[in-house]
């Protein structure tokens, strides 16, 4: 496995996590059910660890690192208007 590879998905969960979190949040707000809440963030979770695995293996260096950029620029921006 290639070094870039697990630096890229290694910075996907750092800012992955966070995101996870916001997007719990952010439906325990609209909709005060602790159901849709723990759905939004097995979601979440899930298609974090599908685009990690997906890094880690096939993806290509360029599509890689923009998923790595898209979702810290995601989770910025969650944090900061929220």
């Amino acid at each position: 496995m290639d070094t870039w590879r697990v630096i890229a998905a290694a910075l996907l969960a750092a800012a992955g996590l966070p995101l996870v979190l916001v997007v719990m949040a952010k439906v325990r707000d609209r909709t005060r059910s602790s159901g849709q809440v723990a759905l939004g963030g097995v979601i979440t979770f899930t298609l974090l660890a599908v685009v990690g695995v997906l890094t880690l293996t096939v993806l290509p260096g360029v599509v890689s690192w923009a998923l790595v950029a898209a979702v810290a620029a995601a989770a910025s921006v969650m944090l900061l208007a929220g």
